[in-house]
C-alpha cells in the first residue's frame, strides 16, 4: 500500500499511549490500533482532524505516500 500511516511515530513523539489517544479522539482502541498498525483502508477526515488536534500535528505528519 503506497499510503503509510505514521501514527505510532507521532504518538511516541508526543508520549501518548493508545488508550489515552482513543479516549481523547473518541475512537475505540481496536479501531485506533488498526489505523496505527497500517491496516486501515480508509480514515474519516473528522477522525484525522481530531487526531491532529490532540497530537498537535499536521495530516502530513501522520500520512505519507511512498511508491
Amino acid at each position: 500500500m503506497p499510503i503509510i500511516v505514521n501514527l505510532d511515530v507521532m504518538m511516541a513523539k508526543r508520549k501518548i499511549g493508545l488508550m489515552e489517544l482513543s479516549e481523547k479522539v473518541n475512537i475505540t482502541p481496536a479501531n485506533l490500533s488498526i489505523l496505527k498498525n497500517n491496516k486501515a483502508k480508509a480514515i474519516r477526515f473528522s477522525t484525522l482532524e481530531d487526531i491532529c488536534r490532540v497530537l498537535e500535528c499536521q495530516p502530513a505528519d501522520i500520512l505519507e505516500y511512498k511508491e
